[in-house]
């Protein structure tokens, strides 16, 4: 916790993510990555310089056999109040429209229900799970399939609900929050989609593990041209959404 808090906490600090009295809303897909970030945040609440509250929300997508329980449990112990918000988000793409390539509308609608979770919660600030290899793979995803240098940034302002996205795990590499996750028990809750695995989104998690094989700086230089080439990074993003 530590090390995942130093980290996090770094991120914070750099980006002036959290201020004095927000109500944060913790987006829980039930993976690593957001069990992860509300481990860290509940811990991170208690001494924090400006004071925050936390809440958790979880969208259930329609898939059956998917259950928070346990997510329920892990929240009751950190004291962070938990919504789980039944959606229609897999009959609409999988059923109704049986879409080829669902990944992009899928995460459109799962970002649409959780920010409107989050204002009826009285949140301000949606705190997302993205690690270190995700602002990698969302690089390399913008240049190669759109031809643009593009990337989140590390705050958005949604100006259309007038809350911010937050990402503290941005400075997190992946390995570490495995690790975090197994020695925790975290109740990860398994992916039931159908496209788990087989996206875009992991071509280029084999993309920069073959480059990593050729260069082991290769992610901190890529992570140091995006910090410093991109000007939304640094200056965040004001989105109509």
């Amino acid at each position: 916790m530590k090390r995942i808090l130093s980290r996090v906490r770094r991120a914070v600090d750099d980006y002036q993510m959290i201020q004095e009295g927000d109500r944060i809303a913790v987006g829980i897909s039930g993976g690593k990555d957001s069990l992860t970030l509300l481990c860290a945040l509940a811990e991170l609440r208690r001494f924090y310089p400006n004071r925050f509250s936390l809440c958790a929300i979880s969208l259930h997508m329609g898939f059956e056999d998917v259950s928070f329980d346990k997510v329920k449990d892990l929240c009751d112990r950190l004291e962070v109040p938990y919504l789980v918000k039944m959606t229609d988000i897999k009959e609409v793409i999988f059923d109704v429209r049986k879409e080829k390539n669902p990944c992009s509308l899928c995460a459109k609608m799962r970002r649409g229900g959780l920010n409107d979770a989050a204002v009826e919660m009285g949140c301000n600030k949606v705190a997302l799970g993205h690690h270190n290899e995700d602002v990698l793979e969302t690089f390399f995803l913008s240049l190669f399939y759109e031809g643009r240098l593009n990337c989140f940034s590390p705050i958005t302002y949604l100006s259309r609900r007038d809350i911010h996205v937050i990402r503290p795990m941005i400075y997190l590499p992946e390995g570490e929050i495995k690790g975090f996750a197994y020695r925790n028990e975290l109740p990860v809750v398994k992916n039931p989609c159908p496209m788990d695995g087989a996206s875009k989104r992991q071509d280029m998690k084999d993309f920069i593990a073959e480059k990593m094989q050729e260069d082991r700086f290769f992610k901190t230089k890529m992570m140091h041209a995006i910090q410093t080439g991109l000007p939304d990074w640094k200056l965040g993003k004001d989105e109509s959404e």
